[in-house]
């Protein structure tokens, strides 16, 4: 099968491996092979290869020895992977060590196993974590990954900010609208999912969030992703900065489920003449759309007219609950 390769000099090769690894490029379910005194290594995202590395499309096995934590254990554990973690959200403690030991022992690429300790809490929506397996910090146990997600890469730690690997397919829906010179506040922006990718695209992208930890990984990661001269990152409750960008924004992301429509005066305060909202709620499967809806046009109405240009259902929160997206368009 062909894929995308670096190609290396032998001697460099363990170096530019490592280097690869450090940002979880490499496809470890391909084999590295060799030819003439060169390395070929296989990449999981040939975009995100840094340019000093030379690469190639080459042909390359599959391994053939991929040992998987269902094999070890006999059944399907439940798990997600961030960067070079896997996480897991079991109760019972003994079952949550089974699947770590499992996770660790497999062929997967993961350095590190966390078990959910508590629901999200507080007004910067983190939570308590077990450390199952890894290795990092003086006591032996790190929650910071790196995370990869369509071409961008996003430090931060999951004790300290919210993240969730569930709605990368929702921002890169979101991130694809975004044209070069758009203007965009993200109003609680995290450690930037939504906003470096606009970044990257040329927007112009202001955002912010009251937890300072946040905001310092934002600033990271625009650094990491070239992005830093189109990211402005402020620590702030967002309707604390709505009169500096008054009338400012073409596009504005509300990613607070719970509670966005606390934040609507701001919202419609920060839009300019012509300006598109990502507005998400969770609401009832009976009507998930239309406390969204109600909600803007008794803010936004008769100043701009509203129109709803697309209702998408995210994922399935809860029985019977839904985290919706609204993409509402204000025309003044």
């Amino acid at each position: 099968m062909e894929v995308p390769c670096v190609r290396v000099r032998r001697e460099d090769g363990e170096a530019t491996r490592r280097r690869l690894a450090a940002e979880d490029l490499v496809a470890d379910t391909f084999e590295i092979t060799h030819e003439d005194g060169w390395l070929y290594i296989p990449v999981t995202d040939a975009h995100a290869v840094p340019a000093d590395l030379d690469l190639v499309d080459r042909e390359a096995p599959e391994r053939e020895t991929q040992t998987t934590p269902a094999e070890l254990l006999g059944f399907e554990p439940s798990y997600e992977r961030l960067g070079r973690a896997a996480i897991l959200d079991e109760d019972d403690t003994d079952r949550a060590r089974e699947i770590a030991a499992a996770i660790v022992e497999s062929d997967l690429p993961v350095e590190t196993v966390l078990n959910k300790a508590s629901k999200v809490k507080g007004e910067t929506r983190v939570r308590d974590w077990e450390v199952l397996a890894g290795e990092g910090s003086d006591d032996g146990a790190s929650t910071e990954v790196v995370h990869r997600e369509y071409g961008h890469a996003f430090a931060l730690d999951v004790a300290e900010v919210y993240f969730s690997p569930r709605l990368a397919t929702e921002r890169h829906r979101v991130a694809e609208q975004v044209a070069a010179g758009d203007r965009v506040v993200d109003m609680f922006a995290g450690v930037g999912p939504f906003a470096i990718p606009m970044a990257a695209r040329g927007a112009d992208v202001v955002g912010v969030d009251v937890n300072p930890r946040a905001i310092e990984y934002l600033r990271e990661n625009a650094e990491r992703n070239g992005v830093a001269d189109r990211v402005t990152a402020i620590d702030a409750d967002v309707r604390d900065v709505a009169a500096e960008y008054a009338g400012w924004a073409d596009r504005i992301v509300m990613n607070l489920p719970h509670s966005a429509d606390d934040f609507l005066d701001a919202a419609v305060a920060i839009a300019g003449d012509d300006c598109t909202i990502h507005y998400y709620d969770i609401q009832h499967e009976d009507d998930p759309f239309g406390p969204g809806e109600r909600a803007i046009r008794e803010v936004a109405e008769p100043e701009y007219d509203v129109s709803v240009e697309t209702e998408r259902v995210v994922r399935s929160y809860a029985p019977h609950e839904c985290n919706v997206c609204l993409d509402v368009r204000l025309t003044r």
